[in-house]
């Protein structure tokens, strides 16, 4: 069990413009995030609606920590191109389970491991940093606003 918070929220029209910084968005059920590249199918490998793993991202602030600290480099969340930052959630632990970000559901797809695109659009080394620490990609299941500060936990069990 855990109870995490969300710290930040970024999303991008297209997916080769730099992010940029809201404190609240409306997360849309099977699309993702109301303007984000990946809700309006712009995503840089995306290929129309967007997929269950194309539609939010998260990474977490203590991921960012251990990559300054481990490899000398100051990462913003923004610089990951991610959609959510979150503190005290075990984001590689969430695979195939659903969690609440305040009043949505997110269910983990897959690690969002870093690539080559996200190296040639912030700076060398990133990728090697964030390398098995690199986030969550998650799937819309309840949709709603999220603001930043919202609580993040695990989803209550469904009742048969």
């Amino acid at each position: 069990m855990f109870t995490g918070s969300l710290l930040a929220i970024g999303i991008t029209t297209t997916g080769s413009q730099p992010m940029e910084a809201r404190q609240r968005v409306t997360a849309i059920t099977g699309q993702g995030l109301e303007g984000d590249r990946y809700a309006t199918g712009q995503g840089t490998f995306q290929k129309g609606p967007a997929k269950p793993l194309e539609q939010v991202t998260l990474i977490e602030r203590e991921a960012l920590q251990s990559a300054a600290r481990d490899y000398s480099v100051n990462i913003t969340h923004l610089d990951t191109r991610r959609n959510l930052l979150t503190a005290d959630v075990p984001l590689n632990h969430l695979v195939g389970k659903d969690f609440c970000v305040g009043e949505v559901i997110l269910r983990g797809v897959e690690l969002c491991e870093p690539c080559g695109h996200l190296e040639k659009l912030t700076y060398p080394n990133i990728k090697q940093s964030l390398l098995h620490r690199g986030g969550l990609r998650a799937e819309v299941v309840q949709g709603g606003h999220l603001q930043v500060g919202d609580e993040i936990q695990p989803a209550p069990a469904k009742q048969d």
